[in-house]
């Protein structure tokens, strides 16, 4: 064999963002699955505020798997199986928005907010419409719509209370 025919190819992941990657999705699923709190069709919890900081603090493409991976984890360990490809979609989404609005740059207060409530508006209209269409019925997707709202809420404000401590230990 010639060494022209050898082609070298770059790893996927190191060791370092493999082991960050899996350390992060279980601390998004723990966050989604310990303090689960009862919403109609579903439940809330505090894990949406892990993808936040992700989002903000790793890098896109650990933070986009570890959203996905954790929360999907969370459903199906809750039992909630309907919910696991939404819950994919949907992640991927709210992930992806934080990044782009606010985690690309060193976002300010004001855009990293934005970026946390349009990321929670998109969660529960989608999960809204998803609602619907799992139980053919638009009155039980709204029925899930305050609940999932009140959710987004509280985790931007738990995110936005945690990012500045979060940044200062990250510079250090």
């Amino acid at each position: 064999m010639v060494n022209s025919d050898i082609v070298t190819r770059r790893q996927v992941f190191s060791a370092r963002e493999l082991c960050v990657t899996a350390v992060m999705t279980a601390l998004v699923f723990l966050a989604t699955f310990v303090p689960r709190i009862p919403i109609p069709l579903g439940y809330a919890h505090l894990g949406d505020a892990v993808i936040f900081l992700l989002a903000l603090l790793l890098g896109r493409r650990e933070a986009l798997i570890a959203a996905c991976l954790g929360s999907a984890l969370s459903d199906v360990m809750g039992g909630f199986f309907p919910w696991v490809v939404p819950t994919l979609f949907i992640k991927f989404w709210m992930a992806e928005i934080v990044w782009h609005l606010a985690g690309r740059t060193h976002a300010g207060l004001a855009r990293t907010a934005t970026a946390f409530l349009l990321s929670s508006l998109w969660m529960a209209a989608a999960y809204t419409a998803f609602g619907a269409l799992l139980y053919a019925s638009v009155a039980a997707g709204l029925a899930s719509a305050p609940g999932l709202l009140m959710e987004g809420l509280v985790n931007t404000a738990a995110a936005l209370l945690v990012l500045p401590a979060l940044r200062r230990l990250r510079r250090d």
